[in-house]
């Protein structure tokens, strides 16, 4: 299992249906799912930028993964964002649901996020929104590397600045794949 991880315009969508494409991995996008199963006030706060309740997110994510054969390789993108769900994909793992992931993390600097942000023109990309998910990446999110760290998750940093078949080379790179 690789966990995409970063702020919102790192990326973590282009290169997961890039990794998948070319490995043929199972690919999910939380934020892709959520934007497609909720609805009215709920829609409306994601779209806001704020992020789901815990249970929320874990009840989703147990779900889909139901549908994909656990024991092959898969990518995760956006999730976990807390450390209630890494504590749930941790239980999950020593329930031998699947194997111990690795965590990509796309660091790339908050100028290039705003710009990619406001160009990919999705509609909840206001510069509310866009100041909201950073704020909550940089300070749920992010800490959560330290977290993912101790309880045995590799993690690999990647430069997610430059171009997306820079970044792809270098994930490719580091996966050994």
């Amino acid at each position: 299992m690789i966990l995409l991880m970063g702020p919102a315009g790192s990326g973590k969508s282009m290169q997961g249906h890039h990794l998948a494409d070319e490995y043929g991995y199972a690919y999910i996008s939380s934020g892709e799912i959520f934007r497609v199963l909720f609805t009215g006030r709920r829609r409306h706060e994601m779209l806001e930028g704020k992020l789901l309740s815990d249970g929320e997110v874990i009840r989703v994510i147990d779900r889909i993964l139901e549908f994909i054969d656990t024991k092959e390789q898969f990518i995760l993108d956006g999730f976990p964002r807390t450390k209630s769900q890494v504590d749930w994909l941790l239980m999950q793992v020593e329930a031998g649901r699947m194997d111990l992931p690795v965590a990509i993390n796309l660091d790339v600097s908050g100028d290039v996020v705003h710009d990619r942000l406001r160009k990919r023109g999705r509609m909840d990309d206001t510069d509310e929104a866009i100041e909201q998910r950073h704020n909550d990446y940089q300070s749920i999110t992010l800490p959560l590397m330290s977290y993912l760290k101790e309880k045995g998750i590799k993690i690999i940093n990647i430069d997610a600045d430059g171009l997306p078949s820079q970044v792809h080379d270098r994930i490719t790179k580091a996966l050994n794949i």
